[in-house]
């Protein structure tokens, strides 16, 4: 068994946090400027040139790219050979009320979905586990802003409503979205599973580099087609009209009950914020 300190856990999440809020990944980065170049829209242009701007001076100075510095998303994938000693709930919460503080990030969790009074610290994160062979231990971050959250989707399709429906429920989501979310987008789709699973493996999606393609043919055809529908609904850069209301569709499947077709949409602005590190 190999043995993990959670002290060392608590470290990384805290800087995997502030680097997410500060650095917007290259990858991301480049698909903005290329989108830039590409936009038929004169406001359009300006629009993507002024997030360019916002994002290099974000990184050169040490700031969050977005006052909104999001719900704390964490996927912990764990080695079935990997121990810890204590609650590695509690190392993951510490890195992130450290990481909320010492960042001066914003803290935008309430202890209670009614009640509304803020935690003061961004914690709880949401965490998730996935349990594999061997002895590895990733952490992935995300900081998930609520104006995406709030414009994501999830829906019960059934077998015949078929691609044609998937593809539909998609286009209607971004669609109704508008700016609200903050395009261009990269949008995270779940097909399959049961409820709940169409829609983490939605957020699943938004953690794959913006330049992969899914190894499924049907979901990679799927991520290719609904990109290029969802640029000719004219949204466009922050809901002001244009060709590029997205950088990227991320397709992920599931195997599911004969009779169910779950579908679930997870939206991202265009601070896809998210870092990850190997222990």
């Amino acid at each position: 068994m190999r043995k993990i300190q959670l002290s060392s856990v608590t470290e990384t999440v805290r800087r995997l946090f502030i680097e997410a809020c500060e650095d917007i990944p290259a990858g991301v980065l480049c698909a903005l400027k290329d989108a830039a170049a590409a936009e038929q829209s004169a406001l359009g242009r300006e629009v993507l040139k002024q997030i360019i701007a916002n994002d290099e001076l974000a990184s050169k100075k040490h700031l969050p790219l977005c006052q909104d510095t999001g719900v704390a998303v964490v996927m912990l994938t764990i080695g079935s050979e990997v121990m810890f000693e204590g609650d590695i709930y509690e190392a993951v919460n510490e890195g992130v009320r450290l990481a909320y503080t010492q960042g001066y990030l914003r803290k935008s969790v309430v202890r209670h979905p009614l009640d509304r009074v803020n935690t003061g610290d961004n914690t709880p994160a949401v965490v998730h586990v996935k349990i594999v062979p061997g002895d590895a231990f990733r952490i992935d971050v995300a900081p998930k802003g609520g104006g995406s959250e709030n414009m994501s989707a999830i829906k019960m399709l059934i077998p015949a409503d078929g691609e044609e429906g998937v593809k539909k429920f998609v286009l209607d989501t971004v669609a109704a979205a508008g700016g609200k979310p903050c395009p261009p987008l990269i949008v995270g789709v779940g097909i399959g599973g049961d409820f709940e699973k169409c829609a983490l493996i939605a957020k699943e999606a938004l953690f794959r580099d913006i330049e992969d393609s899914s190894p499924d043919p049907v979901a990679r055809r799927l991520e290719s087609q609904l990109c290029e529908d969802i640029n000719k609904l004219g949204v466009g850069p922050m809901g002001f009209g244009g060709t590029k209301t997205c950088l990227a569709v991320k397709v992920n499947v599931w195997p599911c009950h004969i009779a169910a077709l779950p579908v679930a949409v997870n939206l991202q602005c265009h601070a896809a914020r998210h870092k990850s590190c190997t222990l």
